[in-house]
């Protein structure tokens, strides 16, 4: 059984008279009770989740544990070798930042790999992954709790008649990461974390942090959400508007924190006193850095991964390199002038800035006229960017109701963004829709979905 299966007897079912309408109905006006909005935008617009079979799910986790197991051993390689880390261009500020002591072993406590797992017209799958989110993902309580709205709608239950249903979910994945890295930083457990969930006021995800203030709630743990310039350090305690708090949960992004107050912050203060344990530490950075897809995957870094690991990578993660002027190997393993190679060959490759999100700067090749693209390769020479390997992306179709409430099955670009815990487990799953080529939902379009392992009853 394959997940093609699965999508056409939901599309069957929701061909019932009234199904689509009731289960509309059931689902899209309860998002913004359920918090389930992005901004002011709802974050589902369809009517199915996303499905994947058991032997779906488990190849796709499989290979994702050892694509994590790869970034974990780059990423606390580059801590201690400075040669390596070069490779990542971190500023002078964030060298300082990750070189002070977290508190625990692990660089990563939750992390997030983007990537396609695309249908071929064999019936097999191709995955690619795109993105390594090292610093703050999204999406963990909106993928959890929008999975259990679904199954409360007509069609879910119907589907559920034939399907056993399991939802992929990544809360309880992340509650346990804190706690455990919350007792490892304390040395015990005899008090749970007072948290303060810390981004700037008015971010789209304002709704996602007090998801998970309820959630830390229902386990006896007390949460706040505050911003950066709420926090303060004084007499060797910090308080988030005013309430002691010994966790952050760090939303904010390391680079628009030191923007805005270069290293003059209490999170910095509280950090070096040891007197905070902060989730992500500042060492997720270099692997967040878009060029970390460069160090994985460099001839030159080669001899740092084991021969599985190589072959993963050489498998899953697209050809990527710094822009400069060098000679490296294509993907054909042929020699190579970078910035030339590049210039000729934009019709299969994307140029990312190295430390942007949602799609900021993301320059795509074969939609842009030549001398533009040779324009912005010069550009990246004086700021750190990477071209990548245009990836294999995968589409779907999905249902949902237009204004006159007629059901409607269009095609939509997905992504498969598993969610990574501390460095060496893959627990649940972000996916996101699009119909157009960049698909993230902070660009402004598309819409999330939950997943689901289904396996005939």
């Amino acid at each position: 059984m394959n997940s093609l299966n699965l999508i056409h007897h939901y599309h069957d079912i929701l061909h019932r008279p009234g199904m689509a309408q009731d289960s509309w109905d059931a689902l899209i006006p309860h998002l913004r009770g359920d918090r389930l909005t992005f901004g002011d935008r709802p974050l589902c617009t369809v009517l199915r989740p996303l499905f994947y079979s058991p032997a779906e799910w488990s190849y796709l986790q499989g290979q994702t544990t050892t694509v994590l197991r790869a970034f974990d051993r780059l990423a606390r390689l580059m801590l201690v070798d400075a040669e390596l880390r070069k490779q990542v261009y971190l500023t002078p500020d964030e060298e300082y930042l990750i070189s002070l002591d977290h508190g625990y072993e692990t660089t990563i406590p939750t992390a997030r790999l983007d990537s396609f797992f695309a249908r071929n017209v064999d019936g097999g799958r191709t995955l690619t992954y795109v993105e390594f989110n090292g610093e703050s993902p999204a999406s963990m309580a909106y993928q959890d709790v929008l999975g259990h709205r679904f199954l409360q709608i007509p069609a879910m239950q119907e589907m559920a008649k034939t399907y056993h249903l399991r939802l992929l979910e990544s809360r309880a994945a992340a509650l346990d990461t804190i706690l455990h890295i919350y007792d490892e930083w304390r040395g015990n457990r005899h008090k749970l974390p007072d948290i303060a969930i810390v981004d700037w006021t008015g971010v789209p995800t304002t709704t996602e942090f007090h998801l998970f203030v309820e959630y830390f709630a229902q386990h006896g743990i007390h949460a706040l959400i505050c911003t950066p310039d709420e926090l303060e350090f004084r007499n060797g305690q910090m308080f988030a508007s005013g309430m002691p708090v010994d966790f952050v949960y760090k939303r904010v992004l390391i680079t628009e924190l030191l923007q805005r107050y270069g290293l003059d912050h209490p999170i910095v203060e509280a950090l070096e006193a040891g007197a905070i344990c902060v989730m992500n530490p500042f060492t997720c950075k270099p692997l967040h850095k878009k060029a970390s897809f460069a160090v994985a995957t460099d001839e030159r870094n080669a001899h740092l991964l084991t021969p599985e690991e190589r072959r993963t990578i050489l498998a899953h993660v697209p050809w990527t390199r710094v822009i400069e002027e060098r000679t490296t190997f294509d993907v054909a393993g042929n020699p190579i002038d970078l910035l030339p190679w590049a210039s000729a060959n934009r019709d299969h490759l994307v140029l990312k800035p190295n430390d942007e999100y949602g799609g900021k700067g993301v320059i795509i090749g074969w939609e842009t006229p030549q001398d533009a693209w040779d324009a912005a390769l010069q550009d990246a020479l004086s700021h750190p960017s990477i071209v990548q390997e245009r990836a294999t992306i995968a589409y779907e179709d999905f249902p949902t109701l237009d204004v006159e409430g007629n059901l409607v099955i269009a095609q939509r670009l997905v992504d498969c963004d598993p969610f990574l815990f501390r460095g060496e487990s893959v627990t649940g799953c972000l996916t996101r829709l699009s119909s157009v080529t960049l698909l993230n939902v902070t660009a402004g379009g598309g819409s999330i979905v939950p997943v689901f392992v289904a396996e005939e009853k």
